[in-house]
């Protein structure tokens, strides 16, 4: 049997054991081991740490783990370092779990802090309890950028930590859920803020396309389509908070289990705000009947520029403030059956919004898949999710 590799053998023994034990080189006696600063860890099949799991053996606090593309099948981890960056490196790097899980949780259990998680991809999470994760948040605030969770129990399930804020960008969430109404593409729990921008939330199994129960959140220029699954509400706030809704293409589905798109404070206004604005974005309704945005009573709701297509109700409960949201057919839209909702110049939705107070209004359009475009800021606006380019 061949020997193991001294970095090998420091895994097994853990870094405390592996410097009394020689195997690793130690610090000289005038530096203390934090003082060597933050380091790059490459994983892949060529190199010596060839699964993730190894890198969070040995990664210490502010270091970076550069994975190489291709499918790591049933290796699991957590990561219990603060301020780490883990990245896939010339490409989107598969974490898929055939099986295994880590803490009977999900593939990534991430209990540091400040983790930045860009161009990964984590499959087939599922534990017993039906709540397995591609990413479980234990530590505070996340940022996940580039990345794509699918066929996983919860795409991504934070915890409930008041002073945590979830960042995710240009990110994709599609066939998440156990199917049972209780896991979701995408479920952050009681956080300070949660902002959504540039990512594509597709074909959710029965659950939410997105549910958050932040304080504050901030959902701007995404795509939330159902297709043909039997998802639930595609944006769900069961407990208000201050929230901005704006430049979103949500299209729900004809076999979506619940007939509102955006629901507001539905399991009590428990958030400090009850605000919500509601700005510039195109609702697609393809059930026979629905409403685009329910609203729990006592909630305080603004809604400006918005496009509706299809047979619902622009808001069902509370009052609302509401200006400019008009209802339109299919044409006007550049390919509406393939989810492209771009205006053409003859769309009657243009030129026709109002003005929205400078922190309300949209500054990003979605760019399919994921990604952001500048929205035209200047002359009169446009209704809807896109600008007339």
């Amino acid at each position: 049997m061949r020997a193991a590799t001294p970095l090998a053998r420091a895994r097994a023994l853990g870094l405390a054991a592996a410097l009394a034990a020689g195997l690793l080189a130690a610090a000289p006696a005038t530096t203390s081991y934090a003082d060597v600063g933050p380091r790059t860890w490459r994983v892949g099949p060529d190199r010596e740490l060839t699964t993730p799991s190894a890198a969070a053996a040995v990664a210490r606090d502010g270091d970076t783990v550069l994975i190489d593309p291709g499918t790591y099948s049933g290796d699991v981890a957590t990561w219990t370092q603060d301020d780490l960056t883990l990245r896939g490196d010339g490409g989107r790097a598969h974490l898929r779990a055939d099986g295994s899980d880590a803490q009977g949780k999900a593939i990534w259990v991430i209990a540091g802090d400040r983790a930045t998680v860009d161009r990964i991809e984590l499959s087939g999470a599922a534990v017993p309890d039906r709540n397995g994760a591609g990413i479980r948040q234990e530590g505070t605030d996340l940022t996940v950028t580039r990345s794509w969770f699918h066929d996983n129990e919860n795409g991504i399930l934070t915890g409930a930590d008041p002073g945590s804020d979830i960042v995710i960008q240009r990110s994709r969430f599609f066939r998440n859920g156990y199917g049972d109404g209780y896991s979701h593409n995408l479920y952050v729990g009681a956080v300070r803020s949660l902002t959504v921008t540039g990512s594509w939330l597709s074909r959710a199994d029965t659950g939410h396309e997105l549910k958050s129960r932040a304080a504050r959140n901030t959902i701007v220029a995404n795509r939330i389509s159902d297709g043909d699954a039997t998802a639930s509400y595609s944006i769900d706030l069961p407990d208000g908070g201050l929230s901005l809704v704006a430049g979103n293409v949500v299209v729900q589905g004809p076999r979506s289990e619940n007939p509102a798109l955006v629901s507001y404070g539905a399991e009590g206004l428990t958030n400090p705000s009850r605000t919500i604005w509601v700005v510039n974005n195109t609702f697609v309704n393809q059930r026979t009947s629905g409403t685009y945005v329910a609203l729990a009573d006592g909630s305080r709701a603004h809604l400006r520029n918005n496009l509706l297509v299809g047979s619902a109700e622009l808001t069902s409960g509370a009052a609302r403030d509401a200006r400019a949201n008009r209802r339109v057919g299919l044409g006007g839209f550049v390919d509406p059956a393939r989810e492209d909702f771009r205006l053409t110049a003859s769309s009657p939705a243009v030129d026709r919004g109002v003005r929205v107070p400078r922190r309300w209004r949209p500054r990003l359009e979605h760019a399919a898949p994921t990604g952001l475009v500048r929205r035209r800021t200047s002359g009169p606006v446009d209704l809807g999710a896109h600008e007339l380019r």
